[in-house]
């Protein structure tokens, strides 16, 4: 299978001062994404930032005006909205930007299958809102981006598809080496693909110094990878070289090709996932219990 390429620039960590690379406001956010489209992606998974204060922020406006910016320049490309609980707790500011509609609706929306305590902090994601989140994306037509960074989330998203939730096909993204979590090695990898429901597709990502490790691993086993400064602010283990996303997407071309693998284009995901074509409707093509359509 050709290599997704999950191209993830931004997150709700790094700063400016701690790297003047980091896109922030939404034309930084929107031309990073373009370079990476030149070079080659297939989807993004996208956090806003406050345009005055560069704060992580939840506002549907500011998620519509980069999406707006990106479908300028691609109608094709898979995009997924954070709905991350890290900064914000409640229901509504998590699911605003699944308010967005018409061309600006997003494909996808990240859904993280359980709480994680990172190194200074922790993400909070209740059963009761995890179940919440899906339920509302399932309603509005957008397919969830399952997040797990161990197996104990892969089983989550079993039990919400036996709860009618979660509709196959399925697209996880397996984030490895946080602290508390699955480690950057090749049994915890193995044991998450293992468990992962039939017919899933799955991208992989390394947190920090193991982000390199883990999008080689996962290439060369035909997963697909999540890469950017998201994860990691750094070209070099040895911390001497600040990366731009560019650099990045790149080292990931250059391990497909020594590994004699295709990047997926974005219609064959959307084709993949049931997701509609780019052209001027987003969302699941396919229907549910619930209406979602």
């Amino acid at each position: 299978m050709d290599l997704i390429v999950n191209f993830a620039p931004t997150g709700m960590i790094p700063t400016k001062a701690m790297t003047p690379h980091v896109p922030l406001t939404v034309a930084e956010i929107v031309e990073d994404v373009h370079r990476a489209v030149e070079i080659g992606i297939t989807m993004v998974h996208l956090h806003a930032r406050d345009e005055q204060t560069g704060e992580p922020t939840y506002r549907r406006e500011v998620y519509g005006r980069i999406i707006e910016g990106i479908r300028r320049i691609s109608r094709e490309l898979v995009i997924c909205v954070s709905l991350s609980g890290r900064t914000f707790p409640g229901f509504a500011e998590r699911a605003a930007p699944l308010g967005l509609d018409g061309d600006l609706k997003p494909d996808m929306g990240s859904l993280t299958l359980s709480s994680v305590n990172f190194n200074r902090e922790t993400s909070v994601s209740t059963p009761s809102m995890i179940q919440a989140l899906a339920a509302e994306m399932q309603r509005r037509g957008v397919l969830a981006e399952l997040e797990a960074f161990d197996t104990g989330m892969i089983n989550t998203a079993k039990y919400l598809e036996s709860k009618g939730l979660l509709e196959p096909p399925h697209y996880f993204n397996l984030l490895l080496g946080n602290l508390a979590c699955a480690q950057a090695d090749l049994l915890h990898a193995g044991i998450m693909v293992r468990d992962l429901p039939p017919g899933s597709l799955w991208s992989m990502a390394g947190i920090g110094d193991a982000q390199l490790g883990v999008n080689a691993m996962a290439i060369a086993a035909g997963g697909g990878v999540r890469v950017g400064l998201e994860d990691n602010i750094w070209l070099d283990r040895g911390r001497s070289r600040l990366a731009r996303n560019e650099d990045l997407v790149r080292r990931v071309h250059a391990l497909a090709g020594a590994n004699e693998r295709q990047i997926m284009a974005p219609a064959e995901l959307r084709r993949r996932l049931g997701l509609e074509a780019g052209d001027g409707k987003y969302g699941r093509r396919f229907g549910s219990a619930h209406g979602a359509g």
